[in-house]
């Protein structure tokens, strides 16, 4: 009866155990391989540039040497709402207050000018869109800035957090997207990590692989604005999540434990 209760608890704790291969990154290195810590990976032949969607958020700004005529593009409060919310730390969310919405049909509509189509542009193709149009307007010159609200994209699944962030640069890895979100959790599948991407008109799902190097050269490595992160979990997760799946196996054990005591008991009582 001892053997067979030390029997089941190796089992136990064998079946619970998670392999490194499982939880670590960029990965497929061959055997005995020195790491070449100086190894150049180009990044993959993609050129990394956002096409501005419909329901994308972009913020304007102009400058001029004659401020009457910028006067006229911005809106009551909003410079206040800008200053009021940087300071209180708001980062990109600030921009559905003050920047301008790219309706269904991909159109931003500005005082004076009107509606300007810049959905299907990228952001410096809009931006000299916009200056074409302010340029027919005004005879002065006025300088025109715009920017999309940082990258926004949602992680769900086996994250450390999950939800919306935003990162504010104009460009950011996957590592960056797994770092801001809380890293993934031990028990993702880190070789199943599915994108949703948007695209003119529709959406595309890809899979990465975050344990192959190929990974560093893949057209995925950059993350774009909307993408959704989603992350598997491994089977052991119906065991439990991170946190308490030990503490269940322990509970799970000492029943066990008990159980088999109390059957070798009543057993050499019979």
């Amino acid at each position: 009866m001892k053997h067979f209760a030390y029997t089941v608890l190796l089992i136990l704790i064998a079946s619970s155990c998670i392999s490194n291969k499982r939880i670590t990154y960029l990965q497929n290195l061959p055997e005995n391989e020195v790491i070449n810590l100086d190894e150049f990976i180009p990044y993959a032949k993609v050129e990394y540039k956002y096409i501005l969607q419909p329901f994308d958020i972009v913020d304007i700004d102009f400058a001029s040497s004659n401020p009457e005529l910028t006067e006229a593009f911005t809106f009551q409060g909003t410079r206040n709402i800008r200053g009021g919310m940087m300071g209180a730390g708001a980062g990109g969310d600030l921009f559905f207050f003050t920047g301008y919405s790219i309706d269904e049909s991909g159109f931003i509509e500005l005082p004076k000018l009107g509606k300007i189509q810049i959905a299907g542009l990228s952001e410096q193709d809009a931006k000299e869109k916009v200056q074409q149009a302010i340029d027919a307007y005004f005879k002065d010159d006025v300088f025109v800035k715009l920017r999309t609200a940082g990258i926004r994209y949602t992680t769900i699944g086996e994250f450390g957090r999950s939800g919306t962030n935003v990162i504010l640069r104009n460009r950011a890895t996957i590592f960056d997207a797994l770092a801001a979100s809380g890293e993934s959790n031990i028990l993702a599948k880190r070789n199943k990590l599915f994108i949703i991407r948007q695209y003119d008109g529709g959406t595309k799902i890809h899979q990465i692989n975050l344990h192959d190097r190929a990974l560093l050269a893949s057209p995925y490595y950059f993350i774009q604005p909307n993408d959704i992160l989603y992350l598997e979990p491994m089977r052991i997760r119906q065991l439990g999540n991170a946190d308490n799946l030990s503490s269940s196996l322990q509970l799970f054990a000492t029943f066990l434990a008990s159980g088999l005591l109390i059957f070798g008991l009543v057993r050499g009582n019979l």
